[in-house]
């Protein structure tokens, strides 16, 4: 039961992409907020703020190639997940290892690392030919969704 509700999390991450809730401007966002943004991204630029509920959403770059980023806060100013985008180098062996045994000849792209507490998993899109799949596996390679990308 937990690890079905854990897969359909997942699922629902990679729809969440670019529609979370509605664009804000800083001036919206509660100062509590915006200063540990601050403090835990230091180096962020081109930051929006998006708003859905109580959970603020800011999207930014960092470093000269403008590495992708997501991060959600609650009304408190408490980080509560962070998406970035990396680089497939930055795998975990154990990851690298299970798509070359299961996903031998597939192409990676988009790989994201998601940080939730003290949970990290990576997200990534797998393709070969016409075929597409947006899978996502926990630190030691172990696939915890698997979802075909239509």
């Amino acid at each position: 039961m937990k690890r079905s509700r854990l897969i359909a999390a997942f699922a629902l991450a990679f729809t969440l992409n670019a529609t979370f809730g509605q664009d804000i401007p800083k001036s919206q966002v509660p100062s509590l907020v915006v200063n540990n943004f601050q403090q835990a991204f230091p180096k962020a630029a081109d930051v929006e703020w998006k708003m859905d509920g109580e959970i603020y959403k800011a999207e930014f770059e960092t470093g000269l190639p403008g590495i992708d980023h997501d991060a959600w806060f609650d009304k408190t100013g408490k980080l509560v997940r962070h998406r970035e985008e990396i680089s497939k180098s930055k795998l975990p062996k154990k990851v690298l290892a299970k798509i070359k045994a299961d996903f031998s000849g597939y192409r990676m792209d988009d790989v994201r690392r998601i940080t939730e507490g003290s949970k990290v998993t990576y997200a990534l899109e797998l393709k070969k030919l016409k075929e597409e799949w947006k899978v996502a596996f926990d630190t030691e390679g172990n696939v915890l969704s698997k979802v075909a990308d239509q």
